[in-house]
């Protein structure tokens, strides 16, 4: 569960840009249809532009996978993500694979016109995360030294996806086919059958296979064509579109229902965090139809609200079935493609979608609000990543957080005592060789809002959203690259927290230490309010005099 609920936070980077792209592409759809001009340049400019995010959604999944998954990531591990999907993708394309098969491209199994999907790009990130994390300080022998470090990372990732596009060679073609063939056979159980439908049609969104089920009632791969025949008209009344209708109740109306629960159940510190992903989701969701936004938020933080989803999605399109409303869609269910069909012969009684919808806004509330409350769980805005105070505080530089990370060393049973640190938003996560050496009153006296500790050997301290430069500070300590702070100072800042200045925000050092310099150069001292450089001259750095040297030596000021 802890591997899901990390990949669900990796996934927030790339999920935040689309809802955005969702609702530039669904106003481009819908000036492109209301206009009847395929080539209206104001729709075609909104289409382009909302469609260069949302074609290219696994690719944003490989790179916001290898960077969330990876241990201290930096652009190195973005790079192999991508990497891994460049090759994958290519050695598997249409045009490769009629070549290994020695037939033409027209001949080419249709898995692989569907091989560039989300499940694909989650594996390439998960590659590109692992190769960082594994071979990121790998020495090679001098002839290869150019290769060592973080540039084999790419290379190795190379590598494994050649592994996994020899897989997806054999494998992926039997998944798709099998789906293919299962969904035939859906076709002969009637209303029943749709609500199973639907049902997988969610479930399968996360391994990309729900493009399989949705060619065998969409397209003509098996004569049905449901989506074809609405568009032209040309259908059965009252059947035509029974594939389609039951996704605009929950589309417009049961996924913002959600959305409305995760919201009012976050943490009440988080509720503007959350609700900036959330809202925007839920729009995207209700005007364009477009819900991966809002499912991706919460699949893998929490599958059993996902997994609920994908069961309501298919008592609502079984639901559908059974009633005489039909309503079908050329982008996806939502409220444009509803405006756009309901003058359509092929809609059947099209006002009972919003009613039907009301009932799953409130089916989806309550059930998601009770589950996520009941089973405390970690959706947008009470996940750990989302957790603590908001401080208010510019940061300043890293020297000012000596103190406070000395102090949390010696609180924590010293540096010898941490085998792993992190940070998240706004507290610092750690695994300790011996939890019970952890002092929480002196984490405390030292500014920490609290202490948790998860289990086993990991112990997290709530600090606030200057949490980063504390945790620096504190590696700088560990690894010797900084000494640390005199007794007196961490003295002074336990004092000023329980003054009331602490929790995270106050400044570290006291204002009035004194440090003895030696002479660094011969000169004259200058004001520094006249030193011809603003950045100097108004304290952006901090406070100071300026020498004017008189000639060209400059000792160190201390010693060490």
């Amino acid at each position: 569960m802890k591997f899901f609920q990390r990949l669900g936070r990796s996934l927030m980077l790339p999920v935040a840009v689309l809802p955005v792209a969702a609702i530039l592409s669904g106003i481009g759809y819908w000036i492109l249809t209301a206009t009847g001009n395929d080539a209206n340049l104001v729709g075609v400019f909104f289409q382009t532009a909302g469609g260069a995010l949302l074609d290219n959604l696994p690719l944003l999944f490989a790179i916001g996978v290898s960077l969330g998954m990876a241990t201290k990531p930096d652009g190195t591990s973005a790079l192999a993500g991508l990497v891994s999907w460049l090759v994958v993708t290519t050695l598997l394309s249409a045009e490769n694979v009629a070549l290994f098969q020695g037939i033409d491209e027209a001949e080419v199994d249709l898995a692989f016109s569907n091989l560039e999907n989300v499940f694909v790009g989650i594996l390439c990130g998960l590659i590109g995360a692992w190769s960082y994390d594994r071979f990121k300080e790998t020495e090679l022998p001098d002839a290869l030294a150019f290769f060592s470090g973080r540039r084999s990372v790419a290379i190795v990732s190379a590598g494994l996806s050649l592994v996994l596009a020899l897989v997806l060679f054999f494998v992926w073609p039997l998944a798709f086919g099998g789906l293919v063939a299962f969904g035939e056979f859906i076709l002969t159980l009637g209303p029943v059958g749709v609500g199973l439908y639907g049902f997988l049609n969610r479930l399968l969104i996360p391994l990309g296979l729900h493009h399989a089920l949705n060619s065998v009632f969409w397209f003509d791969v098996a004569g049905i064509n449901d989506l074809g025949n609405f568009l032209d008209g040309s259908g059965t009344y009252g059947v035509t579109g029974q594939y389609m209708t039951g996704f605009f109740q929950i589309m417009m109306f049961g996924l913002p229902g959600a959305a409305l629960a995760m919201y009012v159940t976050a943490r009440t510190s988080r509720r503007k965090v959350a609700a900036g992903v959330l809202f925007s989701s839920a729009v995207a969701a209700f005007f364009v139809g477009v819900t991966e936004p809002l499912e991706f938020a919460f699949m893998f933080l929490a599958p059993g609200l996902y997994l609920l989803h994908a069961l309501f999605t298919g008592i609502s399109m079984a639901i559908s079935a059974l009633l005489p409303v039909r309503m079908g869609f050329g982008f996806s269910g939502g409220f444009i493609d509803l405006v756009l069909g309901w003058v359509n012969p092929m809609a059947q009684n099209p006002w009972a979608i919003p009613l039907m919808g009301i009932f799953w806004f409130a089916v989806y509330f309550l059930a998601f609000r009770w589950i996520i409350l009941r089973f405390d769980l970690k959706t947008p805005g009470r996940d750990d990543s989302f957790d603590g105070r908001v401080e208010g505080e510019d940061a300043a530089s890293d020297g000012r957080y000596a103190a406070t990370a000395t102090a949390f060393l010696a609180a924590l049973g010293g540096a010898s005592n941490i085998t792993d640190l992190e940070n998240c938003a706004t507290r610092l996560r750690m695994e300790l060789a011996d939890v019970s050496k952890v002092d929480e009153a002196a984490l405390k006296r030292a500014g920490a809002a609290g202490t948790m500790k998860p289990g086993g050997n990991s112990v997290q301290v709530i600090y606030g959203t200057s949490v980063q430069f504390v945790k620096d500070a504190m590696e700088r300590i560990m690894s010797g690259t900084d000494r640390p702070v005199a007794e007196e100072d961490v003295r002074a800042l336990e004092e000023q927290d329980a003054a009331g200045a602490g929790g995270g925000s106050a400044t570290a050092l006291r204002a009035s230490s004194l440090v003895r310099l030696r002479r660094p150069v011969e000169g004259t001292s200058v004001p520094l309010e006249q030193v011809p450089d603003p950045t100097f001259a108004q304290g952006v750095m901090g406070p100071g005099i300026a020498i004017e040297p008189a000639d060209g030596l400059v000792l160190a000021p201390a010693e060490g």
